[in-house]
């Protein structure tokens, strides 16, 4: 398969919007949690549960279905993952009762993998030179999709009640799946003949022998984590601080426009200087996202100057590790996403399990210091391990 013809720009705008969309399913939790709270007659904590639930079902099913990527037609894959997404969706819809909630919340996880069978995918097709570019464009679909999700959840749940969030997640599923049936390139590679229980247990050994895998997967687990740190709480923290409710917080989601515009540009950063680099900036931007926060998040521009830079943090993290993984080994390229993402939605998981009981015993205050121990344990991994200088001599 010619790769620059396959690649057109229309194919990598179908991919990154596809990733938008799909993605968007683990995120659309995370402003409505006080009226999913309401709705159940459960503590927010139980809900903040629910939404670990979300995270870790994903991070499951990255390390579970993500590597069937290098054995069946990607092609085929993507669709069947969506079409359990979209039932998974219809049955959080659907539920009566917060433990019937909590069990689609994690297969809503578990089915939204599929971006992560589409970027290595990208990669895959992708000039060597230009990978970069091309996984900042498909990538800024991925966080558009997310600080969408978290807009659309919002506004919706302040105007009707918040299943219907759901429902609307499915029908954009089923418009999704029509289009990518159309025009989503067809997976031209030969099958490898590798079996699915051998293939899972190579993914220690990729880890064991790939210190750069080890050092992105380390990055965005901290990283991601960070950054769920805030968006898990940050509903109840308005709701108690400014006695705002889930619209606002929705809204606040589309600051997180900053990284999409950045996106692109940081891929062509890495393609020509450092992965290091702007992994270094990422830490940085969400250290200082988080002092902010610490200092000036009783002031609503605080919080606002907060997430700007806290997804250009997270957002550096992203397009930075990804480069990395996608250049080390195209053979196993969908089994060291599957590594990395794992890690990073276990972090992310985390991130919300550990906030969302510091918010419930230790107020905002100890929601930073959770985030604080994040952003420790990934400048002790950048300085240890140390990501490569350049993607091409990896």
């Amino acid at each position: 398969m010619n790769s620059e013809k396959t690649l057109s720009g229309k194919t990598v705008l179908l991919m990154a919007i596809a990733a938008g969309v799909i993605v968007a399913n683990l995120n659309y939790i995370q402003p409505i949690e006080g009226l999913i709270a309401a709705s159940f007659h459960v503590s927010k904590a139980t809900v903040g549960i629910v939404a670990m639930l979300t995270q870790l079902g994903y991070a499951f099913g990255l390390l579970l279905i993500v590597p069937l990527g290098d054995l069946f037609n990607r092609y085929h894959l993507i669709q069947a993952m969506l079409v359990l997404s979209i039932i998974a969706l219809l049955v959080a819809f659907w539920s009566p009762s917060i433990v019937v909630f909590g069990i689609a919340s994690l297969l809503v996880g578990v089915t939204s993998v599929a971006p992560q069978i589409i970027i290595p995918y990208a990669a895959s097709l992708a000039p060597a030179l230009h990978q970069g570019k091309v996984l900042g464009n498909v990538l800024s679909g991925l966080l558009t999709g997310i600080l969408l999700s978290r807009s659309v959840s919002g506004l919706l749940g302040s105007v009707m009640r918040w299943q219907f969030v759901y429902l609307f997640a499915a029908a954009a599923g089923v418009i999704l799946l029509v289009v990518l049936h159309r025009y989503l390139p067809r997976d031209s590679r030969q099958q490898p003949n590798l079996q699915y229980l051998k293939v899972l247990g190579s993914l220690p050994t990729l880890l064991r022998q790939q210190r750069y895998l080890q050092s992105a997967a380390i990055n965005g687990f901290c990283l991601f984590g960070v950054s769920n740190v805030l968006w898990s709480t940050l509903a109840f923290y308005l709701a108690a601080q400014y006695h705002m409710g889930s619209d606002v917080a929705g809204l606040l989601g589309l600051l997180g426009i900053t990284g999409v515009l950045f996106a692109s540009i940081i891929g062509q950063l890495v393609d020509r200087y450092s992965p290091r680099l702007t992994i270094s900036l990422g830490i940085v931007f969400s250290t200082v996202a988080f002092l902010v926060f610490a200092v000036l998040g009783h002031f609503f521009i605080g919080l606002m100057v907060g997430i700007v830079l806290l997804d250009l943090g997270t957002q550096f993290s992203q397009v930075s590790n990804q480069a990395i993984v996608q250049s080390l080994n195209r053979k196993a390229s969908s089994r060291n996403n599957s590594i990395f993402m794992f890690s990073y939605f276990l972090g992310g998981a985390l991130g919300t399990f550990f906030s969302t009981f510091a918010w419930s015993h230790y107020g905002w205050g100890g929601v930073c210091s959770v985030a604080a121990i994040f952003l420790v344990i990934a400048v002790v991994g950048h300085l240890v391990l140390r990501e490569p200088k350049q993607l091409r001599n990896v």
